[in-house]
């Protein structure tokens, strides 16, 4: 035990001389390995968040079934098509069911929005027959609800109220009480003058994109979709201690004519439409793991075959094989541990800043995830990989080691 312990004191000693003795390699290797570390880290959390922000954006509308005429394309890249047709009679045909809580119809439209007739911006508008006061982060929101429709007449007054998201906020620099021109195209928007009453991002988190939402009736006016009564999706919500499974059988055997999923269902059916997407953030989890341990690795071993002349003096000293890749190990634990320290030190600010960028790009917030695991698999690749590759190139490199590789 003894012998052991005083081999253990040494190999340690002769790592750490080696590590401060050459002090410009070592810096550029603990970098090499940071910036490997750092690569895991961010590229396993963006694949993380690709997975995760689906499923808990669709969590977050909190409804239990979904009925739908047929694929929809859910973004403001060019019109939506909406295939159920009188909706809103739909709706109160679904809550006079004794196991319907609510029904609401929800329609999506590309609009052009702007403070300027002559600069708009192309978004996706969102028709909600409710006030939505319960969802805006500033105002009061809808003051009058859909009186607009006025029981399927769609005589009533027109509110010409719209909540927007704060991605259309922060671009246009407006606010409650500030006015926003509304249109399906570009001639039309300067007919229509909105006041926005309420900021709120509840659907622009759902959909991924820029949103603005008014009452369904008056997205229908300006549509020209009143006399069919159109809409995206109708959503039912439950009534308490009823199996959703159920209504949504007994509501498609009522309606066959319609697509009825459960929530988990809608969720499946979108995740088919977008599986490209899910395999490439499979694909980054995957890339991340394999790219670390082999930058992680091949580092190491360059580091090993740089003190080939080292090694081979040591051999001519008559230190073993073992103890020789021993030294090595050493040293590819500790470059591994500073390194890996620094690359999980910048991580959050990293993954802050990507994060940022990611927002403004595709509009979901915290889509980088970085769970402890994401930290454990980082640090686990540069020492515990870091190690046993750094491990295994001494040895081989003892292996080749020859007294007639030192210089004269």
């Amino acid at each position: 035990m003894c012998g052991l312990f005083t081999k253990g004191r040494a190999v340690a000693r002769l790592a750490i001389s080696q590590v401060r003795h050459e002090r410009g390699r070592t810096v550029l290797v603990v970098l090499a390995i940071a910036l490997a570390v750092l690569a895991v880290t961010l590229l396993a959390s963006l694949g993380l968040g690709v997975l995760q922000t689906g499923e808990e954006r669709f969590d977050q509308a909190e409804q239990d079934v979904w009925i739908s005429g047929e694929a929809v394309e859910l973004t403001a890249t060019g019109s939506v098509e909406n295939p159920i047709t009188d909706s809103h009679d739909l709706a109160s045909d679904l809550e006079e069911r004794d196991d319907v809580e609510a029904a609401t119809p929800l329609a999506f439209h590309a609009v052009y929005v702007g403070t300027e007739p002559d600069d708009l911006e192309l978004v996706t508008s969102v028709g909600v027959p409710g006030t939505g006061s319960d969802t805006t982060e500033d105002g009061e929101g809808f003051s009058e609800g859909d009186s607009h429709y006025a029981n399927g007449s769609y005589d009533g007054p027109m509110s010409q109220e719209i909540v927007i998201d704060p991605q259309t906020a922060e671009l246009f620099d407006i606010g409650v009480g500030d006015a926003l021109y509304v249109g399906t195209s570009q001639a039309n928007a300067a007919d229509r003058e909105f006041e926005v009453v309420g900021v709120s991002s509840e659907y622009s988190q759902f959909l991924g994109t820029s949103t603005v939402t008014m009452p369904l009736s008056e997205l229908q006016e300006i549509a020209g979709t009143t006399g069919s009564d159109r809409a995206t999706f109708v959503t039912v919500t439950t009534a308490d201690g009823v199996d959703r499974a159920t209504v949504s059988e007994d509501i498609q055997r009522s309606y066959p004519e319609y697509d009825v999923r459960t929530s988990d269902e809608q969720f499946e059916s979108m995740l088919r439409e977008y599986l490209l997407v899910l395999a490439s953030g499979a694909t980054l989890v995957v890339l991340a793991l394999v790219a670390g341990i082999a930058l992680t690795t091949n580092t190491l071993v360059l580091v090993a075959v740089q003190q080939r002349e080292e090694i081979a003096a040591l051999r001519a000293l008559g230190l073993s094989r073992g103890l020789i890749a021993g030294v090595v190990g050493g040293q590819g634990f500790a470059l591994g541990a500073i390194g890996g320290l620094l690359g999980l030190l910048a991580t959050p600010v990293a993954a802050f800043a990507l994060d940022r960028l990611a927002t403004s790009v595709v509009g979901f917030e915290n889509l980088l995830r970085t769970p402890p695991s994401i930290y454990a698999a980082g640090l686990l690749i540069a020492v515990g990989i870091g190690t046993l590759g750094a491990v295994v190139a001494g040895w081989r490199a003892a292996r080749y080691a020859r007294v007639d590789n030192l210089h004269t």
